[in-house]
């Protein structure tokens, strides 16, 4: 046989028996590899679940947490696993696990306010300042809550308009809630005359709140002199009523104060200037 011929011929058997010894090889790391990815992607999904599951069952702990920490702890060990599978075919984890590194800093930074929404989203949802059909207020921002998300909190307004807002302005911000606590107090003041018997002003408040079932009878209603004026005494009404009769109760007793203080006789000073500007208009009438 031809020397050449022959060369060939034992390169060719060689080539074959380093295929053969690499296929052997990366068989082995392509099972691995699929054993891994498997075995790994099963153990995240039963994790996750487990994990919502067992957090799902704290109580006053906000399903919409539960869901997301069940769905970071996931991806969180899906990298892992893909770690583990490059790892199988030799590839340098080490380098990857800082690029991965370095990825994620340049994430976090150009999503700075995006992870500040998450963050104040999960306080929120975990210390609770206020719950779905919470009626709030802030320096910015008043409403009744409709939904809690991690990234917004949709709130509608008192003249029915639609309000979503970045959780980030609505933490680390003083927050009235109207609604948390069961029970409010009203406080009503009124102005009547220095010739008015103040006794009799205040057994004329007194006895219409007592009348009214939605206030309540502790604390009991009070009323005393405020102040004294130029033109007049300023009578205080104090008393306390449901967070859900609030509204409704003050308006009602407001209006009942002005129908009972004109069947008493009770008269309410009249400001200067309104006072000036009915007789101005009393005498263009005329």
């Amino acid at each position: 046989m031809d020397s050449r011929l022959q060369d060939a011929f034992d390169y060719s058997k060689l080539g074959y028996a380093q295929l053969e010894a690499l296929a052997v090889q990366y068989a082995f790391s392509v099972v691995g590899a699929l054993l891994i990815l498997i075995v790994g992607w099963l153990l995240t999904r039963f994790l996750a679940r487990w994990s919502q599951v067992a957090l799902g069952q704290v109580r006053g702990l906000d399903a919409t947490v539960a869901g997301f920490v069940s769905n970071f702890l996931r991806y969180a060990l899906l990298a892992i696993v893909i770690v583990m599978v490059l790892g199988q075919f030799g590839v340098q984890t080490t380098s990857i696990v800082a690029a991965l590194g370095a990825v994620g800093l340049a994430i976090g930074l150009a999503l700075q306010g995006t992870l500040q929404n998450i963050a104040a989203g999960i306080m929120l949802l975990v210390l609770r300042p206020f719950r779905v059909g919470d009626a709030i207020e802030t320096s910015s921002i008043s409403g009744t809550v409709r939904f809690i998300g991690i990234f917004t909190t949709e709130l509608e307004t008192a003249d029915g308009l639609y309000r979503m807002t970045p959780n980030s302005l609505l933490w680390n911000v003083p927050i009235t809630n109207f609604s948390r606590l069961p029970t409010r107090r009203f406080e009503l003041n009124m102005k009547v005359g220095y010739e008015e018997d103040i006794d009799s002003v205040s057994a004329a408040l007194l006895s219409l709140v007592a009348e009214d079932a939605r206030v309540l009878k502790a604390p009991a209603p009070e009323t005393f002199v405020a102040d004294l004026t130029d033109g007049a005494v300023v009578v205080t009404l104090r008393y306390w009523t449901t967070a859900g009769d609030y509204w409704a109760t003050s308006r009602d007793v407001v209006k009942q104060v002005k129908t009972a203080f004109q069947a008493a006789g009770i008269t309410i000073p009249v400001a200067p200037l309104a006072a000036e500007a009915v007789q101005h208009a009393g005498a263009t009438g005329a």
